[in-house]
Protein backbone atom coordinates (compact mmCIF):
# COMPACT_ATOMS: atom_id res chain seq x y z
CA UNK A 1 0.00 0.00 0.00
CA UNK A 2 1.51 3.32 -1.07
CA UNK A 3 0.69 6.61 0.59
CA UNK A 4 1.27 10.13 -0.60
CA UNK A 5 3.48 12.23 1.65
CA UNK A 6 0.44 14.09 2.99
CA UNK A 7 -1.46 10.91 3.79
CA UNK A 8 1.60 9.42 5.49
CA UNK A 9 2.23 12.61 7.49
CA UNK A 10 -1.42 12.81 8.59
CA UNK A 11 -1.46 9.15 9.58
CA UNK A 12 1.78 9.44 11.54
CA UNK A 13 0.54 12.54 13.40
CA UNK A 14 -2.74 10.76 14.13
CA UNK A 15 -0.90 7.67 15.45
CA UNK A 16 1.36 9.85 17.63
CA UNK A 17 -1.65 11.71 19.05
CA UNK A 18 -3.47 8.45 19.79
CA UNK A 19 -0.39 6.99 21.50
CA UNK A 20 0.05 10.12 23.63
CA UNK A 21 -3.64 10.17 24.60
CA UNK A 22 -3.58 6.49 25.48
CA UNK A 23 -0.33 6.89 27.42
CA UNK A 24 -1.81 9.62 29.63
CA UNK A 25 -4.44 7.16 30.90
CA UNK A 26 -2.10 4.22 31.49
CA UNK A 27 0.22 3.32 34.35
CA UNK A 28 3.95 3.73 33.81
CA UNK A 29 4.40 0.00 34.28
CA UNK A 30 1.99 -0.66 31.42
CA UNK A 31 3.77 1.92 29.28
CA UNK A 32 7.13 0.24 29.86
CA UNK A 33 5.57 -3.12 29.09
CA UNK A 34 4.23 -1.72 25.81
CA UNK A 35 7.70 -0.35 24.94
CA UNK A 36 9.14 -3.82 25.50
CA UNK A 37 6.45 -5.31 23.27
CA UNK A 38 7.18 -2.75 20.54
CA UNK A 39 10.88 -3.59 20.74
CA UNK A 40 10.23 -7.32 20.41
CA UNK A 41 7.93 -6.77 17.44
CA UNK A 42 10.40 -4.50 15.66
CA UNK A 43 13.19 -7.05 16.16
CA UNK A 44 11.32 -9.77 14.30
CA UNK A 45 12.40 -10.13 10.66
CA UNK A 46 8.83 -10.29 9.34
CA UNK A 47 7.91 -6.77 10.54
CA UNK A 48 7.62 -4.61 7.44
CA UNK A 49 8.95 -1.10 6.99
CA UNK A 50 5.61 0.69 7.32
CA UNK A 51 4.75 -1.26 10.48
CA UNK A 52 8.22 -0.59 11.91
CA UNK A 53 7.85 3.14 11.32
CA UNK A 54 4.43 3.18 12.98
CA UNK A 55 5.77 1.22 15.96
CA UNK A 56 8.79 3.52 16.21
CA UNK A 57 6.53 6.60 16.32
CA UNK A 58 4.36 5.00 18.99
CA UNK A 59 7.44 4.06 20.99
CA UNK A 60 8.82 7.61 20.87
CA UNK A 61 5.51 9.04 22.10
CA UNK A 62 5.34 6.51 24.94
CA UNK A 63 8.98 7.12 25.91
CA UNK A 64 8.28 10.86 26.15
CA UNK A 65 5.32 10.18 28.45
CA UNK A 66 7.48 7.93 30.63
CA UNK A 67 10.16 10.61 30.85
CA UNK A 68 7.59 13.26 31.87
CA UNK A 69 6.12 10.99 34.54
CA UNK A 70 9.54 10.13 35.96
CA UNK A 71 10.44 13.83 36.09
CA UNK A 72 7.17 14.56 37.89
CA UNK A 73 7.80 11.74 40.36
CA UNK A 74 11.32 13.02 41.03
CA UNK A 75 9.99 16.54 41.65
CA UNK A 76 7.37 15.22 44.11
CA UNK A 77 9.99 13.23 46.01
CA UNK A 78 12.29 16.25 46.20
CA UNK A 79 9.43 18.34 47.65
CA UNK A 80 8.51 15.65 50.17
CA UNK A 81 12.08 15.02 51.25
CA UNK A 82 14.57 17.64 50.02
CA UNK A 83 17.44 15.81 51.76
CA UNK A 84 17.14 12.96 49.26
CA UNK A 85 17.41 15.26 46.24
CA UNK A 86 20.25 14.04 44.05
CA UNK A 87 23.24 16.33 43.91
CA UNK A 88 23.83 17.95 40.56
CA UNK A 89 27.12 17.17 38.80
CA UNK A 90 29.72 19.92 38.58
CA UNK A 91 30.39 21.42 35.17
CA UNK A 92 32.36 19.01 33.04
CA UNK A 93 31.52 15.94 35.13
CA UNK A 94 29.56 13.14 33.46
CA UNK A 95 25.93 12.77 34.43
CA UNK A 96 24.64 9.57 35.97
CA UNK A 97 23.32 6.77 33.83
CA UNK A 98 19.71 7.46 34.81
CA UNK A 99 19.86 11.25 35.01
CA UNK A 100 16.73 12.64 33.36
CA UNK A 101 18.10 16.11 32.75
CA UNK A 102 18.80 16.90 29.08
Amino acid sequence: MLFTYYEWNFNSEHRRHMAETSAKKTSIESLISRLEEITRTMETPDTGLERSIALYEEGIAIAEQCKKRLQQARAKIEVINPDTAPSRPEAGQPKGLFDLEP
